[in-house]
């Protein structure tokens, strides 16, 4: 059986405070992209075999999030069968489009339908929350107001279907903790949610994402990323999660082409288009 986990972007993106348990409440809109990794799952002969191809990810098997959400199920449901799963990488590590996250969660979604477990979506995002704070999206998978550390989720009528979508990797990896030791946590007068329901030609002006001044003081070609975007006629461009991808929203569609152009040479470049293409679990 084959899956083909999706990424993500963040529409905005504002730190509001700092817990008691060190992590940071936060505001942001996920929002899916028909960007693909794939996975493979057959039922095996030995306990576990998980092999990997496309992208190279880093660290032991073990580690990665395909495995945890197989052990995960295997805890509850010790009669699952061994396995054999391939991973085919294409989505980025480290690059703020939630790749290991939809890795993790679409393991859950596969391994429930072919053994026919009978999770329902409540339980799915149960043990999607077990593996990361960005996992229980990709249960979902639709646009979704994020809170929390990005686990409570609030499905809302975002719609890009008619602009096409730039994603722009520079190659860059962005440590998550150092990008928050930039931030001042502050509530903003207006919302990402209020700011998301606006016309899209506003958010240039009040969409924020709030690790750009960290992130781009250090990395200063991810913030000519973004300049290069406006300046090739991007409606809107931002920095996705803690970066280091970088994407922009085009409306015309020889704009969008001329933008993947100019990078082509110095960055790893997709267009994606809109959620309504994104592939059946």
């Amino acid at each position: 059986m084959i899956s083909f986990p999706n990424c993500k972007i963040n529409l905005g993106l504002r730190i509001l405070r700092k817990r008691n348990d060190g992590y940071h409440d936060l505001e942001t809109v996920f929002y899916p992209l028909p960007h693909y990794d794939i996975i493979e799952l057959i039922q095996g002969s030995d306990d576990l075999v998980f092999s990997g191809s496309g992208l190279r990810v880093a660290g032991e098997p073990a580690n990665n999030l395909c495995y945890k959400a197989i052990q995960l199920l295997k805890k509850d449901f010790p009669e699952l069968p061994a396995m054999r799963m391939h991973l085919h990488k294409n989505i980025p590590m480290g690059a703020g489009l939630g790749g290991g996250s939809a890795d993790g969660a679409f393991t859950l979604q596969l391994i429930n339908q072919k053994f026919r477990l009978g999770l329902t979506r409540e339980q799915l995002l149960n043990y999607a929350l077990q593996l990361g704070s960005d996992c229980p999206f990709f249960i979902i998978n639709k646009p979704c107001v994020a809170y929390g550390r990005g686990e409570q989720l609030e499905e809302i009528a975002v719609d890009l279907s008619d602009y096409g979508i730039l994603l722009v990797h520079p190659g860059v990896h962005v440590n998550t903790a150092e990008a928050f030791s930039g931030i001042t946590p502050a509530v903003p007068v207006k919302s990402v949610k209020e700011i998301i329901q606006q016309p899209i030609n506003t958010w240039k002006k009040e969409l924020v994402n709030d690790f750009e001044t960290t992130v781009f003081s250090k990395y200063p070609e991810i913030k000519s990323i973004k300049e290069t975007l406006y300046s090739k006629g991007a409606v809107y461009a931002s920095m996705s999660g803690s970066g280091s991808t970088v994407y922009g929203i085009f409306k015309d569609q020889s704009a969008l082409a001329s933008a993947s152009s100019s990078f082509k040479s110095s960055a790893s470049v997709t267009i994606c288009n809109s959620p309504a293409s994104l592939r059946g679990h």
